[in-house]
């Protein structure tokens, strides 16, 4: 038998032989475990974007949540004024003493007509107006209307009401039954016209009574709140195409809505189950305060954060589409994913490609490239030093900790620092001061969190002087490994606010002298031209015009006797009334006033509103028989002022009225004469804000003034 002898297998090392495949292998680990790292790298993004929500839809919610409370507050606050007058508690004083007979009452027709112009002008300022209002009926029969103030007796009878106010509901009723002392709320309902209605009732306490006395009457106001709530639930500057504000209520098994919705609902008129799984709007009124991840009335998955009321059974609900606020997250999460397939199949790449040609070769060129690469960022940035250091404007880099990264050369010459060194690294609070740094560090905190431009103004102690400093935040991409950060853009406005200071200066130099050259030539109206210029601010702010119509009617007061310079002497110090004739040429010189001061440069249309002051409301004056709205609030104001102290001033031939009788006497002639409007603020001045004790000195001129 033949013996079979093997044939000798070549001596190969073992590293020969199973290096690539054990380089293989660790390659396919090196990228699983890339990949497990990757997605848990994507889960922390997610979770730390779902907290940058949250902190952004606590920041819109208790925005929105402190907007409607505080409107709520000042409803509230406003019946509580009327209820607090002393004419409405002595009135319902009397009239409870006098076991509700109206007779009994002292002079109660007078009183009863004050009482019902002291709610209509309550009613103009505060918003407790229709919109058409309905026809004026007696106070026992019951109104055709959708908002309005009235005052009832303790029983609920209407004593005094505006012409709108309309019936109270049952639900109304209960209200004011279970009402203690302090100010209530009618909740939100449809009105009679079928828009959102809602009421405010406070106590009217007996003059001798405290506050634990017994109610005595109530004053009840009605108002449609659409216009003046659900503007409040939108956050201004909000860009989230699906970030949405809504007001809910819980009535037995389901959950209102009380204002509109993104689908179009009006408000009241959808409703969910409250056991509806996972809705949104429900953890409202289960768990204010909270943020989850839950569905909302569309059935879309939503990020929400919520809030409740006290003032009102009402939750609060600040959403946003996690379709829409994650879809950054999980784009990256696919791209990431991506990015690292393609990496790892680049280093297998690079690997293979490196175990054949060698290592020393790709070492040299990496550090030829990386030599290059430093040389061009290192031009770029000196590039940059120069074009920064050139601007005359102060620029910086804040990151999140409030720290200049940072600085060019002007702005460290704007703080006084020698060298950029001194102010790099430091912290806002040491380079420009504690308080001007507290703005500032708010400011870059709000830049950074909501990514839009802040702008402050600060006054600093620079240099031994005060200057005032426009700064702007612009939001920067964060900085890797580190938080957010901020650009600071500061600017020294301080010679563009001492130039206009100037001007102004100036400017009221010149109208105080042109005042004094026409009290001069008119003794009989000394004084006047200042008169209507505070009657006309105070008109104007009581209004809540803007700045510059409550200073272009305070001018243009002060003015409108300009055109007396054309009126001979022997005309304006006559004693007597004037004749036709004479009126008419005085008439006619204090128009060419305007006409004198068309080419001085003021801050508002004065000369204009000097051209307007014989213009009417219902379109019958001069120059032009303008009406209504279509003629300059300023014009409308002054000539309501001017009317007014030209009533309450003496004159040789006539003894001034009492400023009541002038506000009555304007109003007689309101919406023909002038602006109701104007005459209802300049009431309310006279008679709730200090008008009277404040004017009473223009009737106590003597004769010859």
């Amino acid at each position: 038998m033949t013996e079979t002898v093997a044939e000798p297998q070549p001596n190969v090392p073992f590293i020969a032989r199973f290096g690539p495949t054990m380089a293989l292998g660790g390659l396919v680990l090196a990228a699983l475990v890339a990949i497990v790292l990757v997605v848990r790298l994507a889960d922390r993004e997610e979770a730390r974007d779902l907290r940058a929500w949250q902190d952004r839809l606590n920041i819109i919610a208790d925005s929105r949540f402190a907007a409607v409370e505080a409107w709520l507050a000042d409803q509230r606050a406003a019946l509580r004024k009327l209820a607090e007058n002393a004419s409405i508690q002595l009135y319902m004083t009397e009239l409870d003493l006098a076991g509700g007979d109206p007779s009994g009452v002292t002079d109660e027709a007078a009183q009863r007509v004050y009482l019902r112009n002291l709610l209509v002008a309550a009613a103009a300022r505060d918003g407790f107006e229709a919109a058409q209002p309905g026809v004026e009926i007696a106070a026992n029969v019951e109104r055709i209307g959708t908002a309005g103030l009235a005052l009832l007796t303790a029983k609920g009878e209407v004593v005094v009401a505006t012409p709108t106010m309309p019936a109270l509901d049952a639900a109304a009723k209960s209200a004011l039954e279970a009402m203690a002392n302090e100010p209530t709320v009618i909740d939100l309902y449809l009105g009679p016209a079928g828009t959102p209605t809602m009421g405010f009732a406070a106590p009217v306490i007996a003059i001798q009574g405290d506050a634990s006395s017994a109610p005595i009457g109530f004053v009840v106001g009605l108002k449609e709140v659409a216009d003046e709530l659900y503007p409040l639930l939108s956050q201004p500057g909000a860009t989230s195409r699906t970030v949405e504000t809504a007001l809910v209520r819980r009535d037995g098994e389901r959950i209102v809505f009380l204002s509109p919705l993104a689908d179009r609902s009006a408000p009241l008129t959808k409703a969910l189950a409250a056991d509806t799984p996972d809705l949104a709007e429900a953890s409202a009124l289960e768990r204010p305060g909270g943020f989850a991840r839950l569905r909302d009335y569309a059935d879309h998955e939503v990020l929400v954060a919520v809030r409740a009321f006290q003032q009102v059974p009402w939750g609060l609900v600040t959403k946003v589409d996690a379709s829409e606020a994650l879809a950054p997250t999980r784009e990256r999460r696919a791209g990431l994913i991506t990015i690292s397939l393609l990496v790892i199949a680049g280093l297998v790449a690079v690997v293979v490609a490196a175990w054949w040609h060698g290592t020393s070769r790709r070492e040299a060129l990496a550090a030829r490239t990386a030599r290059e690469l430093a040389a061009r960022l290192d031009a770029q940035r000196r590039f940059l030093k120069v074009v920064t250091d050139s601007q005359p404007i102060g620029l910086a880099i804040v990151d999140g900790d409030q720290r200049l990264r940072w600085v060019n050369r002007f702005l460290c010459a704007l703080v006084g620092a020698a060298e950029v060194d001194v102010v790099v690294d430091k912290p806002m609070a040491s380079v420009f001061g504690p308080l001007p740094a507290k703005t500032f560090e708010d400011a870059a905190r709000r830049a950074i969190a909501e990514g839009q431009t802040v702008e402050e103004t600060v006054q600093l102690a620079l240099e031994g002087r005060e200057a005032v400093v426009r700064a702007q935040f612009l939001p920067l991409g964060p900085e890797e490994g580190q938080g957010g950060r901020a650009l600071l853009v500061a600017e020294d406005i301080t010679p563009v606010i001492e130039a206009r200071e100037r001007r102004v200066r100036l400017m009221r130099q010149l109208v105080a002298t042109l005042v004094k050259v026409i009290d001069r030539r008119d003794p009989h109206a000394t004084d006047q031209s200042s008169w209507v210029s505070e009657v006309a601010r105070a008109i104007a702010e009581e209004m809540g015009a803007e700045p510059h119509v409550v200073e272009s009617a305070a001018i243009a007061g002060q003015l409108m006797n300009l055109g007396k310079i054309f009126v001979p002497e022997a005309l304006l110090t006559k004693k007597g009334r004037l004749s036709d004739e004479e009126l008419a040429h005085v008439r006619n010189a204090l128009g060419a006033g305007a006409d004198l001061l068309r080419g001085v440069e003021f801050d508002g249309p004065v000369a204009e509103t000097l051209h307007r002051l014989q213009e009417r409301f219902d379109g019958k004056g001069q120059p032009d028989g303008l009406a209504g709205e279509a003629i300059l609030l300023p014009a409308r104001i002054v000539a309501v002022a001017n009317a007014f102290v030209g009533m309450v001033s003496p004159r040789s031939w006539r003894a001034g009225l009492t400023l009541t009788d002038a506000v009555e006497r304007l109003m007689a002639d309101h919406g023909q004469v002038f602006d109701p409007r104007v005459i209802v603020a300049l009431a309310n001045r006279v008679a709730n804000r200090g008008g009277a004790e404040a004017w009473a000195r223009f009737g106590q001129a003597t004769s010859e003034t």
